[in-house]
């Protein structure tokens, strides 16, 4: 099959039948762009012409130029877009034998509590603007949403009566979170003053900007930052970071893991488990910190038998 051609069904597949969301489909597509370019240098136009030798000079390539993560999502890319062409249209799977295998993981960077109250106190709601974003930023932190979660939130989820929201997630699933009591004074009060106040025409949607549009990404990510920088926070805070934050507090809290990965939409436990990576670093930070053997340095010498 050409090579543009089966590109643009794979994507057609992956969006339609997949329901993927509109950021991992430009992955794949960002990824399979430079794979069909390298195709094309090989003189290859038909993806029935591509052999394991092809996809391993490839990744080879790949390997001199990217971090291993990068890598592994280019291997899944290929991996995946062959899988499909061998599905659909009984074609030989080049890259069923290719493996890539992942770096260590780095663990997420989060907020502490103080840090988190720190950011949400640099707001002054009787500015509308402020407590608009205000409201963007404790429902991100509150109920753990990604951030296109939040900004595509329409009103007929959002139960402020019973504080909980239903949420659609990645592959339109659905999952209903509860909102902190202490979060819904002031999502009532931004339902009851500020959306009036910018609500232009008919819309659905739980958080508008002053035009009465839907906010987006790039502006919830650029008022984060100038919040922090207001709360004296030095980390690299985004709103994912923020949806970090709020599974760790909750694993601190107590919460099980199950109950995480219900409330952050997760679809494979693994995924939610990072978080007990979080907090044994934090336990173990700790005791670096304040055990007095540490302090004098003679607990866990090279040689020291554990």
């Amino acid at each position: 099959m050409n090579c543009e051609d089966a590109l643009k069904q794979y994507l057609a597949y992956i969006t339609v039948n997949e329901g993927l969301s509109v950021r991992t489909v430009n992955s794949y597509r960002e990824d399979l762009k430079q794979y069909l370019a390298y195709l094309d240098e090989q003189n290859i136009t038909d993806t029935e012409d591509v052999g394991y030798s092809v996809i391993a000079g490839f990744m080879e390539i790949q390997r001199k130029q990217k971090e291993a993560s990068s890598i592994a999502r280019m291997a899944a890319s290929v991996r995946s877009f062959h899988r499909y062409l061998a599905f659909m249209h009984d074609e030989n799977d080049p890259a069923v034998s290719l493996e890539v295998h992942r770096g260590q993981k780095s663990l997420p960077v989060f907020c502490t509590r103080e840090e988190t109250e720190r950011l949400m106190a640099v707001f002054d709601d009787s500015d509308p603007r402020q407590m608009l974003d205000h409201t963007v930023l404790e429902l991100i932190y509150t109920c753990g949403l990604r951030v296109s979660e939040a900004v595509s939130l329409t009103m007929n989820r959002v139960d402020l009566e019973t504080g909980s929201i239903r949420v659609l997630g990645k592959g339109n699933k659905e999952r209903i979170v509860p909102i902190a009591s202490g979060s819904l004074p002031l999502l009532k009060s931004y339902v009851s003053t500020i959306r009036p106040l910018y609500l232009k025409g008919k819309t659905n949607l739980f958080l508008i900007n002053r035009f009465g549009r839907k906010i987006t990404a790039r502006y919830v990510e650029e008022m984060l930052h100038r919040a922090c920088l207001a709360a004296g926070i030095d980390k690299h805070i985004t709103p994912h970071k923020l949806r970090h934050s709020y599974a760790t507090h909750l694993l601190q809290g107590g919460a099980d893991l199950r109950s995480i990965q219900e409330m952050l939409g997760h679809s494979d436990i693994q995924t939610t488990e990072i978080y007990t990576h979080v907090q044994n670093r934090m336990v173990f930070d700790s005791y670096e910190k304040y055990h007095p053997g540490m302090k004098e340095g003679d607990l866990f010498e090279e040689d020291d038998e554990v």
